[in-house]
């Protein structure tokens, strides 16, 4: 207790408090009964909370930008290291459940979900060209989501994951997602299964800057597509969504230099791999650890992995698991954002519709810090 309360810099009973609202984890001390033990992690991480400071403006700037959660949400958490769906843990929900079973999940569906394609929508080549094509054109003529029933809503969404499928490849067909992709990029239903439980690892990953866009644009009373579109936008940067894609032209470096070659250059340069490590996940991503159980990778990408891993101390986060999939089974080039996309656009989905609750427009405020503006000159009459 003083230790914690030394760390704190609190009294015991603000300790007892944090207890009691679930922020610190207690148990018995093995040596004294008498005697409690705190989580150090806990403890640590209510610590930093507190240096970030108190001030309003210290408050909103780092809300903004992730280091305290800003927006409530039920759909997605972490917890020790591990990402859940409503409470349920990711992986183990991936071991069965298909995308279809998790956006009923997400989305609190009175009814099955279906993405089945009821028109068709693509034009050209399969691929994010189309799909984003498709998309904006939906959305320049969608209709508001206020003054809607909640199951109307959830039939246009079912539709609109449908659609985005549809645009990069899936076979157009009343089957399950993973089995129309796999047909549609003339795979086996084993493949299929792969691609089934990389979906559901990919669905949701808390209030991402996909998802807070997607937020944004539906407290302005947007049409699903249009939120959709805004999140998508967003999630299509290397730094967020497309970031298998840097992974995946790492993976092209290694195949024609060797990973020898490519390691030695990047760390020797100071080159940080990308799709190694994850901050939130200190002790590796588990949902690239169960999407690289399943499968085994080209020979020059899992020693490459295998290397990386051991020099750098980092182990590969789901983009790695990803592009290692694509390039394992020959998939189409856009196909690991194809999967992502499609994916993720459950939980943007979700995020949205559960904005829906919330009537106030999120509207961030900016903290001016350009050249002040000159005093205003009076005028003659």
């Amino acid at each position: 207790m003083a230790e914690a309360c030394r760390l704190l810099e609190v009294q015991p009973q603000t300790v007892y408090a944090y207890v009691s609202r679930g922020k610190l984890e207690v148990m018995p001390d093995p040596a004294d009964t008498r005697r409690s033990l705190y989580r150090a992690e806990d403890v640590a991480a209510l610590a930093r909370r507190k240096q970030a400071g108190r001030k309003h403006e210290t408050l909103a700037t780092n809300t903004l930008f992730g280091v305290e959660p800003s927006i409530p949400t039920s759909l997605s958490s972490f917890h020790r290291g591990r990402l859940y769906y409503r409470g349920q843990d990711a992986v183990a929900l991936a071991g069965s459940a298909s995308l279809e079973d998790v956006a009923r999940l997400l989305w609190d569906a009175q009814q099955p979900v279906d993405f089945g394609i009821r028109r068709a929508v693509r034009a050209g080549k399969p691929g994010r060209v189309a799909a984003f094509t498709a998309l904006a054109a939906l959305a320049a003529g969608g209709h508001s989501t206020r003054g809607r029933l909640t199951r109307v809503l959830h039939a246009e969404a079912q539709s609109l994951v449908g659609q985005l499928a549809d645009c990069f490849g899936a076979q157009k067909a009343e089957q399950p997602l993973h089995l129309r992709f796999a047909q549609g990029w003339n795979q086996s239903p084993q493949v299929a299964e792969l691609l089934r439980t990389a979906m559901v690892l990919l669905v949701d990953h808390e209030l991402t800057s996909s998802a807070f866009t997607t937020r944004i644009a539906a407290s302005t009373g947007a049409s699903l597509p249009a939120c959709l579109l805004a999140g998508l936008s967003t999630l299509s940067g290397p730094l967020h969504g497309d970031a298998s894609g840097r992974v995946q032209v790492l993976f092209g470096e290694v195949e024609r230099l060797g990973e020898d070659q490519v390691i030695t250059h990047y760390l020797s340069s100071g080159l940080p791999l990308a799709g190694f490590g994850h901050h939130l996940y200190p002790d590796g991503d588990p949902r690239a650890a169960a999407l690289l159980s399943l499968f085994e990778p080209p020979p020059a990408i899992a020693r490459f992995i295998g290397k990386a891993t051991e020099l750098t101390g980092l182990k590969p986060n789901i983009d790695v698991a990803l592009a290692a999939l694509v390039a394992h089974h020959q998939l189409p080039a856009d196909a690991a954002f194809g999967l992502f996309a499609t994916a993720r656009s459950v939980g943007l989905l979700a995020h949205g519709l559960e904005q829906l609750e919330v009537t106030q427009v999120i509207r961030p405020r900016g903290r001016y810090v350009g050249r002040m503006p000159e005093a205003t000159q009076g005028v003659r009459p």
